[in-house]
């Protein structure tokens, strides 16, 4: 009776041990599994054809923030990760596409400047200024153009500004890092014109016949133009105020379409209403459970506003909304709050 014991107890242990082992190469083979794709997951995503919108957001969001870049420049070469961010139609240098302008009406002005709240669900939230006198919103810069940048709320105080949002962006580099977008903000990209004149490229350097994309200019009287112009050009348009970043989001009320939607950002928009009414937008991002709206978001929220044209300006951590006397939104940076910036766009009280 007890070798039958022992032997019943031997084939026990030796079918434990034997569902033991089962289970161990079960486990090795699902981490193994798991390692494997973790290790191969960029490749396929950054490499493959097959998921071409999902190497856009990915590229577009981690290029579009200070801490995170690593996410592509691991990965990827300068020339790939901007061939990715830039390999679609944005609405640019080509664009048969011609601005009515007829369709904008600006008779009869209104002094009432009007900010309402902006909601994203779980994506984001955000804020729109509306101005009724759009002869009211002009292009202001820093004061330190070429060596630093000012926060949008200082160069607001400065043009005793009812409300402003940040403007176009910057090239310069912090003083540990290799990538644009990190340093103070000194050194604008593309052009700036206030009060009728030529501020950036300085007078005598600049390529005036070069054409610059995201372009959105204010004409004398508060008709605003957007698209691709050279300098000349808005000059001869009777241009007083403009700026330029990028993409064009909605034009002659049609939505552009094809452009990449460079992933979930905190975003910067101006746009203008039929009425002549310009629409100032900021939606923020990267915090909590809202990661910001891609380029699509913008255009949907500014279509409903109902833009009749529209262009997308510097996001991210620039994304700033001041109005009567403080900022609005939050800025992504929770450590230093508002990023220094060459530009904004301002309403005059």
């Amino acid at each position: 009776m007890s070798n039958d014991r022992q032997h019943s107890k031997t084939r026990y242990t030796k079918k434990n041990v034997k569902k033991i082992k089962t289970w161990k190469l079960l486990m090795y083979f699902l981490v193994f599994q798991l390692l494997f794709g973790i290790a191969t997951a960029p490749i396929i995503v950054y490499y493959s054809p097959f998921f071409t919108n999902l190497r856009k957001n990915i590229v577009g969001t981690a290029m579009a923030t200070n801490s995170h870049q690593f996410i592509a420049t691991l990965f990827l070469s300068d020339n790939k990760i901007q061939s990715i961010i830039k390999g679609t139609d944005t609405g640019g240098i080509g664009s048969a596409v011609v601005q009515d302008l007829s369709k904008i009406n600006i008779g009869g002005h209104d002094n009432r400047v009007e900010i309402s709240k902006v909601d994203g669900g779980h994506k984001f939230s955000g804020f729109l200024v509306t101005v009724h006198d759009s002869s009211r919103v002009k292009v202001g810069y820093t004061k330190n153009i070429g060596k630093s940048g000012q926060k949008t709320s200082d160069i607001a105080k400065e043009n005793n500004a009812l409300a402003a949002i940040n403007g176009g962006g910057f090239d310069d580099k912090g003083s540990n890092s290799t990538a644009t977008w990190t340093g103070t903000g000194g050194i604008p990209t593309g052009i700036i014109i206030s009060d009728g004149k030529l501020i950036f490229p300085y007078s005598g350097n600049a390529d005036t016949k070069q054409t610059y994309t995201g372009v959105v200019g204010i004409k004398k009287g508060g008709v605003m133009v957007v698209g691709d112009y050279s300098i000349d050009e808005l000059l001869n348009m009777n241009v007083t105020d403009a700026l330029c970043f990028g993409p064009t989001l909605i034009e002659n009320s049609v939505v552009k379409s094809g452009i990449s939607s460079q992933g979930a950002n905190p975003r910067t928009a101006i746009g203008q209403k039929h009425d002549g009414s310009i629409l100032l937008l900021t939606l923020d991002g990267r915090q909590g459970l809202e990661a910001g709206a891609s380029i699509e978001d913008v255009q949907e929220v500014m279509k409903k506003a109902g833009a009749v044209n529209a262009v997308n300006l510097d996001g991210g951590a620039s994304t700033t909304m001041y109005y009567n006397g403080k900022v609005q939104n939050t800025p992504s940076d929770t450590k230093f709050g508002e990023r220094p910036v060459p530009t904004a766009v301002y309403v005059k009280k």
